[in-house]
């Protein structure tokens, strides 16, 4: 399965996964998506990314271990449910605040926060996962 065509290919379908799981995760706080899914399409495109270039390709694009990733990720869903404590309202509680960035204000919330490190963790276990049977496939 590894043509010309398809190392050719790789790398443009993998940006573009990445760009959608990007599109996903942002539009999913008020519609279907969110964190889960886009990291699962991310994963996805790392995925065909290794088959077509390799596993070395895909850690070196990576810049970090995917544990380290879903690490991250787990400490940012972490941090969210925190927040909330700091501010004297129920675990997980949904925060607000509204900062103006170019004259257009912008509405950001601690569940964005939790999205974003649910992202994390799912790109970051499954890429994990998917470059560990890709090594061995290879043995």
């Amino acid at each position: 399965m590894n043509t010309l065509i398809f190392r050719t290919v790789a790398p443009f379908l993998t940006a573009l996964m990445l760009l959608f799981s990007v599109f996903v995760l942002l539009r999913g706080h008020n519609e279907p998506g969110g964190g889960f899914i886009g990291g699962l399409i991310a994963a996805s495109g790392l995925a065909i990314y290794g088959i077509a270039r390799g596993v070395g390709a895909v850690r070196r694009a990576l810049f970090f271990h995917p544990l380290s990733i879903a690490g991250f990720g787990l400490l940012l869903s972490t941090a969210a449910g925190l927040l909330s404590i700091l501010f004297a309202v129920p675990f997980m509680t949904g925060l607000w605040i509204y900062p103006t960035l170019f004259g257009a204000e912008v509405p950001l919330s601690s569940v964005m926060l939790f999205d974003i490190g649910v992202y994390l963790v799912v790109l970051g276990a499954i890429t994990s996962i998917a470059l560990a049977l890709e090594e061995k496939e290879v043995e």
